[in-house]
């Protein structure tokens, strides 16, 4: 059974498949109803979109203030910290035993995320964008999402080239989990993601999906991060990504009969239920 150790050493289980719900302090995710930033109450919009991930039985809550869709234009840290921390507080405060993830590749960022009560990093960059955010994370005790990119959002969807990007995701990933470790962070706190979408055309990240086994071997648990992706738009011919949320069912009943250990997605009851329903089928 995988596990992932958060703050304090408090131990989280994936004995089955769970959920990471998303939560966008944005005016700009590439799908709609993810985001909360355009409200007049962003932090109070936010709160209220992850309550609802928690009632429908998500394990983690993953907070975001900048949009990291491709060809987005980044933010200052000041405003991302502006946009995140208070709604951090906030859900640390009405679920004390709550997963909280902020979704940052900045150092300054994380160490404010960390001390306003996040338990983890999701960091795209795979600790390549900012050299200090691993520092943060050892000091802090924290847990890291560790997640391959192809490029910055602004540019990484400019032609991406690979030679097998099997491969080189598998030996991204890899250098990368033994230079967290170096920098103080245990093993034991790091979750993977072949990143999905990062710098990388629909083919390549079917190729992923479909050696997603090849990754085990990494020892860590993996976090799937699909939901409602261009891929899906791309095959099925959905230009809008209100509607692909059944390719997004696809792939996680996929994920889970492949062992992956949680999926962040936008609909946590739909894509949980998905789940639930296969592993009773499997007795």
């Amino acid at each position: 059974m995988e596990r992932l150790r958060l703050k304090e050493n408090r131990i989280i289980s994936f004995p089955r498949m769970e959920m990471m719900g998303i939560v966008n302090v944005t005016p700009d995710s590439f799908y709609s109803g993810s985001r909360t930033g355009a409200d007049q109450d962003p932090a109070r919009a936010a709160f209220r979109m992850a309550a609802q991930h928690i009632s429908e039985g998500a394990l983690i809550v993953d907070i975001g203030g900048e949009s990291t869709r491709p060809g987005a234009a980044p933010v200052t840290a000041a405003e991302e910290i502006r946009r995140i921390c208070p709604v951090i507080r906030d859900l640390r405060a009405a679920y004390p035993d709550l997963v909280i993830s902020a979704d940052t590749y900045r150092a300054e960022t994380g160490a404010a995320a960390l001390e306003a009560g996040a338990d983890m990093i999701n960091d795209i960059s795979g600790l390549t964008f900012d050299p200090d955010l691993a520092g943060v994370i050892a000091k802090a005790g924290a847990a890291l999402v560790l997640t391959h990119t192809g490029g910055r959002p602004d540019t990484m969807q400019q032609d991406p080239q690979y030679t097998d990007v099997v491969e080189e995701v598998y030996d991204f990933l890899r250098q990368q989990i033994d230079y967290a470790v170096s920098c103080g962070i245990g093993r034991d706190q790091i979750m993977t993601d072949v990143g999905i979408g990062f710098g990388k055309t629909a083919d390549h990240n079917l190729q992923l999906l479909r050696s997603i086994d090849r990754f085990r071997d990494l020892g860590c648990p993996h976090l799937l991060a699909v939901s409602r992706k261009s891929l899906i738009g791309h095959v099925l011919g959905q230009a809008d990504p209100a509607r692909r949320l059944p390719g997004t069912l696809a792939i996680t009943a996929y994920a889970a009969s492949h062992g992956i250990a949680c999926a962040r997605v936008h609909d946590v009851e739909e894509n949980l239920d998905i789940v639930r329903m296969l592993e009773a089928l499997k007795g």
